[in-house]
C-alpha cells in the first residue's frame, strides 16, 4: 500500500520530465499519450489504492509512505512522505480522474497547436503538485506542491505568451496568489516554532492541548492560513485573477477550476480544521466571506457574456458555498460538493471549448445560439452539467451537495438566518446564469454557423461527466428511514462529526424552499432569455449590468489604492543615492574594461613588445632587489 501511495504522484512526475527532456522529438500523438497515459496510471493506482482503503477501513484509518529522507537539521527532520485518509483519497481519486478526461479531451482540442508538446508537459507538472499538496503528510512538502500549483497556473494561463495580455493574465495571477503563499508560510513558521515539527497530523494532536480556543495565537495562525485559502481559491477580495485566468486554453481552466488550483485552499482549510476550530472567529470569517461571495460573484456571473468568464465566476460562487460549509463546520458537506462540482465544472468548460472550437474562437454566448440540433451531444450534456450546477431537485448530483450546504448554513450551531438567506440567494443566481448560457447558445435562431464538429476524444469526456453530474450525487443519498449518508459516514473517518443543532422538522421545508427557487429559476430564465431575448440582449448595454460585468469595480479600487501608487513611487524613487551608487560602481568596472581591451587588439607586435617589456622589467626587478 505504501507502495502504491509514493507512486500516485510519481507517474505524472515522470511524465513530466519525459515530455520536458524529450518532448521535441516526439510526435504529438506520443507526447499527448505519455502525457494522459501517466495521469491515467496514476488514477488506476489511486483506485486500487481506494480500494484497499475501503477494505481495510474497519482496521486503518489512515496510511503513510515515506519515499525517503529529505532534510535534516537540529529540531528540523522533514521526509518525502505521503499519508492517504478519507479526505487525501477523495481529493486524489478526483484530481487523477478527472485530470485524466481532460488530458483525454485535451489531445483533441490542443491537436492544431504548435507548442501542443510544451502543454502537455505544463498540465503533467500541474497535476504532479496538486497531487504532493493534498497527499503530502508535513506542511513543506504541502507548501512545494501549493507553490507547484502557483507556478503552473501562471504557466498555463500566459500559455499564449505572444499576446502580451496572456502574459498580463499569468502574471496577475502570479502576483494575486503570492499574497496568500506568503501569509501561509508565516502560518507554517509559527507551527514550527510552537509545536518543534511540520508533520500536520502531530500539530493537530498537539495544537488543542496547548492552545486555549479563542487564543491570540491560534486566530492568528488560522487567519494566516485563511488569507492563504482565499488567494488560491479566488474568494473576496482576492478573486479578480481567475476572471483574467480566463486566457488559457480552454483545457487549462476545466483543470484549474475542477480539481487543482482553485480548490487548493478548500483542502487547506479542511485538512487544518483542528486549527480552526480553536478560532472561531476566523471559522465565521470563513463562513461569511463564502457567502458574501457566492452572491456577487453570481451577479457577475449573470452579467458576462463571455462564456468562459461566466463559468470563471461560477466557479468562484461554488467555492463561496463550499468555504460557508466549512465556516459553519460542515466539513463532509464542503468536501461532497468539492468531488460534484469537479464533475459539472469540468463538464461545462470542456463543453464551452466544444463550443469555442465549432464557433472558430468565438466566446461571446450572445453570437452563438440555435446549436442544439447542429451539436446534439454538446447540447445534453451542457444541459446536464447546467442542471447540476443549479441543482435541479432529486435528479442531479449538484442537489445533495449544494442542498446540503444551504441547510447547514442556518441549522448548523453557528449558522444563522442571514448566512441561509445568502445562500438561496446565491442559489437563484446560479440557476439564473447557467440557464441563460444554455437559452442563449443552443435555442433561438443560428447567428455564426459552426465550422467544427467534435470528434470522439472530446465527445467521450462529456459524456462520462455528464453520467457523473447526474448520479454522482447518489453516493450519499440518505437513507430516510436511518437518515444515513455513506459519503458523509465516510468523511467522518477523517473529519470531525457534524451535527446540526436546530430543529430537524425544518429540513423538509427548507428543501422545498431550495427545490422552489431552482425551478422558479429556470423559468425566469426561459422567459427572460427565450421569450424575451432581445430586452435581455439589450440590457446588456446598461451601466447596472456593466457594473456587475466588470467585477464589481474591485480591479478598479485595486488600480487606484495599490497599482498605482506603486508606479508612481517607483517614478520618484528611480533616482535616489542608492542608484548612484550602483551606477557608479558600473561605470568604474566598465572604464577598467575597456582599459584591458587595449591590451587586446589583435596585433601581433604589440603582444610581442609588452612580452620583451615584461621580461626586462621582470630581470630588472630580480637583478636589483
Amino acid at each position: 500500500m505504501q507502495t502504491i501511495i509514493a507512486l500516485i504522484p510519481a507517474f505524472p512526475l515522470l511524465g513530466f520530465f519525459i515530455l520536458a527532456f524529450f518532448g521535441k522529438k516526439m510526435s504529438k500523438t506520443v507526447s499527448g499519450t505519455i502525457g494522459a497515459g501517466s495521469i491515467g496510471i496514476a488514477m488506476l493506482l489511486a483506485f486500487w489504492a481506494g480500494y484497499q482503503y475501503l477494505h481495510n477501513l474497519s482496521d486503518v484509518k489512515s496510511y503513510s509512505a515515506v519515499a525517503w529522507h529529505w532534510i535534516s537539521s537540529g529540531n528540523l527532520n522533514v521526509d518525502i512522505s505521503f499519508r492517504l485518509d478519507a479526505l487525501s483519497l477523495i481529493f486524489t481519486l478526483v484530481i487523477t480522474f478527472v485530470g485524466f478526461l481532460i488530458h483525454v479531451y485535451s489531445n483533441e482540442y490542443m491537436a492544431d497547436d504548435v507548442d501542443f508538446n510544451r502543454f502537455f508537459t505544463y498540465m503533467n507538472l500541474f497535476v504532479t503538485s496538486m497531487l504532493l499538496l493534498v497527499l503530502a503528510d508535513n506542511y513543506l512538502l504541502m507548501y512545494l506542491g501549493w507553490e507547484g500549483v502557483g507556478l503552473c497556473s501562471y504557466l498555463l494561463i500566459g500559455f499564449w505568451y505572444k499576446d502580451p495580455a496572456n502574459g498580463y493574465a499569468g502574471r496577475k495571477a502570479f502576483i494575486y496568489t503570492r499574497t496568500g503563499d506568503v501569509a501561509l508560510m508565516l502560518g507554517i513558521i509559527i507551527l514550527f516554532v510552537h509545536f518543534g515539527t511540520l508533520n500536520i497530523q502531530s500539530v493537530a494532536h498537539l495544537a488543542g492541548g496547548k492552545w486555549a480556543i479563542g487564543s491570540s495565537i491560534a486566530v492568528i495562525t488560522a487567519f494566516l492560513l485563511f488569507v492563504g485559502a482565499i488567494s488560491k481559491s479566488a474568494q473576496m477580495p482576492m478573486q479578480p485573477w481567475l476572471i483574467d485566468a480566463m486566457a488559457g486554453p480552454t483545457p487549462v481552466s476545466a483543470l484549474l477550476h475542477s480539481s487543482t488550483m482553485v480548490t487548493a485552499g478548500v483542502y487547506l482549510i479542511a485538512r487544518n480544521h483542528a486549527l480552526f476550530a480553536l478560532a472561531p472567529s476566523i471559522m465565521t470569517l470563513v463562513a461569511i466571506v463564502g457567502a458574501v461571495t457566492l452572491v456577487v460573484s453570481g451577479f457577475s456571473g449573470l452579467a458576462h457574456h463571455d462564456i468562459k468568464k461566466i463559468l470563471a465566476y461560477s466557479t468562484v460562487s461554488q467555492i463561496g458555498y463550499m468555504f460557508l460549509a466549512l465556516g459553519v463546520g460542515a466539513w463532509s458537506a464542503a468536501i461532497f460538493h468539492f468531488m460534484v462540482q469537479a464533475f459539472f465544472k469540468a463538464l461545462l468548460f470542456l463543453g464551452a471549448g466544444a463550443l469555442i472550437l465549432a464557433m472558430n474562437q468565438e466566446h461571446n454566448i450572445f453570437k452563438m445560439g440555435g446549436l442544439r440540433k447542429k451539436m446534439p451531444v454538446v447540447f445534453y450534456t451542457y444541459v446536464a452539467g447546467a442542471a447540476s450546477l443549479s441543482a435541479v431537485p432529486l435528479i442531479t448530483a449538484g442537489f445533495y451537495s449544494k442542498d446540503a450546504i444551504i441547510w447547514y448554513s442556518y441549522a448548523s450551531p453557528t449558522g444563522s438566518f442571514w448566512l441561509w438567506i445568502l445562500a438561496i440567494v446565491g442559489a437563484l443566481l446560479t440557476t439564473l446564469y447557467s440557464f441563460r448560457m444554455v437559452f442563449i447558445t443552443f435555442y433561438g435562431k443560428m447567428n455564426t454557423e459552426p465550422v467544427y464538429k467534435p470528434k470522439n476524444l472530446i465527445k467521450v469526456p462529456l459524456i462520462i461527466l455528464a453520467f457523473l453530474s447526474i448520479f454522482g450525487g447518489l453516493v450519499d443519498f440518505p437513507d430516510t428511514l436511518a437518515h444515513f449518508h455513506p459519503f458523509t459516514s465516510f468523511m467522518n473517518h477523517t473529519l470531525p462529526v457534524f451535527t446540526p443543532d436546530k430543529s430537524a422538522h425544518l429540513e423538509g421545508w427548507f428543501e422545498l424552499i431550495s427545490a422552489a427557487v431552482v425551478l422558479v429559476g429556470i423559468y425566469l430564465s426561459y422567459v427572460f432569455f427565450v421569450q424575451k431575448r432581445d430586452a435581455a440582449e439589450a440590457f446588456t448595454e446598461t451601466k447596472l449590468n456593466k457594473f456587475f460585468e466588470n467585477g464589481w469595480g474591485f480591479d478598479t479600487v485595486y488600480d487606484v489604492l495599490i497599482v498605482k501608487p506603486v508606479e508612481w513611487f517607483s517614478k520618484i524613487d528611480q533616482r535616489d543615492f542608492l542608484d548612484y551608487i550602483n551606477v557608479g560602481i558600473a561605470r568604474v568596472s566598465l572604464r577598467f574594461s575597456r582599459l584591458l581591451s587595449v591590451t587586446q587588439n589583435g596585433k601581433l607586435r604589440w603582444y610581442l613588445m609588452s612580452l620583451t617589456v615584461g621580461i626586462v622589467l621582470i630581470l630588472t626587478y630580480m637583478i636589483y632587489k
